[in-house]
């Protein structure tokens, strides 16, 4: 046996529920002693950089989010430029009018951009009912043969 192979005893007392939880499964997910389980998580701590477990659902989850984040970004980025330059293009063909500074008018067109913003969400959560509604009607795979 070299010298680096010699095992060494420790004793240790954990107090913490959650710690031993967590120790309890580390060696349950590797089919490992509790012992090996306990070693192979302090030499995860001790190291300098923590490597990524593949497996890690946590990490491709925080992943998954960030790079939704970031293109859901972009997307209301080129929204938002298509936006003003479609207000560019409308204003630039469209001359004042005295009409413009008339108080009625104005509330007139406050009341037409109300009521399509009203539109506009009520077809928005009738949307999501509806595709709610077809998740829900579609057969599952888990689902039992008897159902």
């Amino acid at each position: 046996m070299a010298a680096h192979d010699v095992a060494t005893r420790v004793q240790v007392y954990l107090t913490d529920p959650r710690v031993i939880a967590a120790l309890n499964r580390e060696a349950r997910t590797a089919n490992i002693p509790l012992s090996q389980a306990a070693g192979r998580v302090i030499s995860k701590g001790l190291a300098r950089s923590l490597p990524a477990d593949p497996e890690d659902r946590l990490l491709q989850l925080d992943r998954a989010l960030r790079d939704h984040m970031r293109s859901t970004a972009r997307d209301v980025q080129i929204i938002q430029e298509l936006l003003i330059e479609v207000a560019r293009a409308f204003f630039l063909r469209l001359p004042d009018a005295v009409t413009d500074q008339d108080p009625v008018a104005r509330a007139a067109v406050d009341r037409r951009i109300e009521r399509l913003l009203d539109d506009t969400a009520a077809r928005l959560i009738a949307g999501s009912r509806s595709q709610r509604q077809q998740v829900q009607d579609e057969p599952r795979s888990f689902q039992s043969g008897g159902e």
